[in-house]
């Protein structure tokens, strides 16, 4: 069957949070997309907590906005709560995580896409895609209309053939309240894909209004802002707070009477569920020695009075879960509103794409998000990002954009999903990078503003910004430097409040790398540091390469190592089975996932630094 206007350049199957990211990129870089989800309604919805950000996760929405993607921003125009993690500790873990507004964000993404010409928006399912000669050409929907398109970005959710597990009782659904995509993994199939099933999981939500936060701690916002875009005049807004509760003995015994009722201890789930955000029930088998469990309750936005029961998630029955939210202090007399569900899902081992997200078998077919196997809003997000422009670059015959793992968490994200055959949802944590200390949130806007703008996405207000930044804080690193502050004894009088002296003058560069002297005590010390007027993202970020100098120029040796691997190219045809003096274990693991580069190669699970040499000769010859 035809369909009126129905040849696109790009195809985006999905409007969550990877999916807004993928179609406003090719969109903006010139292509003409269609975005189809299964409800316009629920674009950019956050289906679980309302929050973007967090440990590593807000570095990922910083590289975002540093690629001139829109989370950042997003986020930033519709935050109820605005808070910096882990602040007394480096700055490297430091995290900023903000509590969203969820209709509100919606709205704004919604909003930004419409206000884009060429990006054309369909309610539908896609059921079938459609390639020749390993190539994309187009794809189906469940009315028989068909679509032309050189390049088809899937970022399916949890829709893809998922069930909802609310205790014993399942049906079809990707979300509580909307259909699942039947058919499109069997199209994968048919196109010599594997694809395997993960299972995840959402809490229940309460009315406030039958809320006692009288027993609870209250968890307020940061009095100083701070955002996630590096774009100017960030909105100030009202917040709220959130509050702490804790499981009580009582709680522990209810899930432990019910274990039989619950569908992943009964076998009915089989996909596997994420490591670091486990069920309430699955947190009270594994750590049986512990007495209680951190809850938090949580705002869904300032026009709703549904909160959301942070750490509580579950797939028990509905009864079950009312007895066990009464058993929280504060929620004696909590009414539910929506329950709990586990969701089981398809998904395809992201070892079958290449570090673009475009697929090895069918070209111009881009996966990104759960579909890849990850868990969250920010990784589907930057995968998203990654996918729209490497679609609109193959559209037009450009070069991919592959992003380092020394230069970015989505470089690491992307690496360790197409090298590690994963089989758990993956989330991003500080420790899945070794360059951690270079790959901060604070100088995101360092390391990829200048892709960005290359690529298309950056416009030349933000990088002019961008470079100002730039230009300040290495004049700032020099006047420091060649500063040199005199043992007076007005000065060691400042310095006596933070346990320093000096017995001769000391250049202030050398002084703020002692852990106790930070740049506000500097300022206090160099009456001219007012006079700059410098921006504290400028200070911030002139403190850390200061203090951390040592630690950054050792990082900066082992990246060079690492590039050096990366020299030597794989053939894409190179037959592992020939290669003598490697195990058959490695060799059917280099076969699986056919790594591009010795780096990528020395990064799989099994292979030995011997089958690496191995390797380098023969490639060298």
């Amino acid at each position: 069957m035809g369909y009126l206007e129905n040849k696109f350049d790009v195809i985006v199957v999905g409007g969550g949070h990877a999916g807004c990211e993928a179609a406003i990129a090719s969109a903006r870089l010139g292509a003409k997309v269609l975005l189809c989800s299964l409800n316009l309604d629920n674009i950019a919805l956050m289906p679980c907590n309302p929050a973007i950000g967090g440990p590593a996760k807000s570095t990922l929405v910083r590289e975002i906005d540093a690629l001139g993607g829109v989370m950042g921003e997003a986020a930033d125009a519709t935050y109820v709560q605005m808070k910096i993690l882990n602040s007394s500790k480096g700055p490297a873990v430091r995290a900023l995580r903000a509590q969203s507004d969820k209709k509100e964000y919606m709205r704004y993404m919604r909003n930004v896409i419409e206000s884009i010409d060429n990006i054309y928006l369909k309610q539908c399912c896609i059921t079938e895609l459609i390639a020749k000669d390993g190539e994309i050409t187009g794809a189906i929907d469940e009315f028989g209309n068909e679509y032309f398109t050189r390049a088809i970005i899937l970022t399916t959710g949890t829709s893809l053939d998922g069930r909802i597990f609310i205790g014993l009782n399942s049906y079809r659904a990707g979300r509580l309240g909307e259909m699942p995509a039947i058919g499109l993994s069997d199209s994968l199939r048919k196109l010599g894909f594997n694809v395997k099933k993960l299972k995840t999981g959402t809490p229940c939500r309460v009315d406030k209004r039958t809320v006692d936060y009288s027993k609870m701690t209250v968890q307020p916002g940061d009095e100083k802002l701070h955002f996630y875009s590096f774009k100017p005049n960030r909105p100030v807004r009202e917040q709220i707070p959130c509050y702490l509760t804790r499981t009580t003995e009582e709680t522990h015994k209810i899930i432990k009477e019910n274990l039989d009722k619950s569908p992943m201890y009964q076998g009915l789930i089989h996909g596997v569920g994420p490591r670091y955000c486990p069920s309430i029930e699955d947190k009270i088998v594994r750590f049986a020695s512990n007495p209680s469990h951190h809850i938090f309750i949580e705002p869904e936005g300032l026009g709703t009075y549904e909160l959301y029961i942070q750490g509580f998630s579950t797939s028990l029955p509905a009864d079950v879960q009312v007895k066990m939210v009464r058993s929280l202090p504060g929620l004696e007399k909590a009414h539910i509103i929506k329950p709990a569900y586990a969701v089981e899902y398809d998904y395809i081992p992201a070892i079958q794409t290449s570090h673009s997200l475009m697929t090895k078998k069918v070209k111009g077919l881009f996966c990104a998000g759960q579909i890849n196997g990850t868990s969250g809003y920010e990784e589907a997000a930057a995968q998203g990002l990654l996918a729209g422009v490497n679609a609109y670059n193959y559209v037009n015959g450009s070069e991919m954009l592959e992003l380092p793992r020394s230069s970015s968490y989505l470089g690491t994200l992307v690496d360790d999903l197409v090298t590690k055959d994963i089989e758990e949802p993956y989330r991003m944590l500080t420790s899945r990078s070794e360059y951690r200390l270079k790959l901060r949130q604070d100088n995101a806007d360092a390391r990829l503003t200048e892709i960005g703008y290359k690529v298309g996405l950056i416009d030349d207000l933000q990088y002019n910004i961008y470079r100002a930044k730039q230009s300040e804080i290495k004049r700032e690193i020099e006047i420091l430097t060649e500063t040199k502050l005199p043992a007076t004894d007005e000065n060691n009088q400042i310095l006596a409040q933070y346990g320093e002296h000096i017995d001769r003058g000391i250049r202030l560069a050398e002084l703020l790398k002692r852990p106790n002297i930070t740049y506000e005590t500097i300022k206090k010390l160099d009456y001219n540091a007012d006079i700059r007027q410098l921006s504290e993202d400028v200070t911030s970020e002139v403190e850390v390469l200061i203090k951390y100098d040592g630690y950054l120029k050792r990082q900066e040796i082992q990246i060079e190592q690492a590039t050096k691997l990366e020299k030597y190219k794989i053939p894409d045809d190179i037959d592992y089975s020939k290669i003598q003096h490697i195990s058959t274990e490695t060799k059917e693991k280099l076969a699986k996932i056919r790594p591009k580069d010795l780096a990528q190669a020395s990064r799989i699970g099994g292979v030995k630094p011997a089958d690496i040499s191995v390797l380098m000769v023969m490639l060298g010859k």
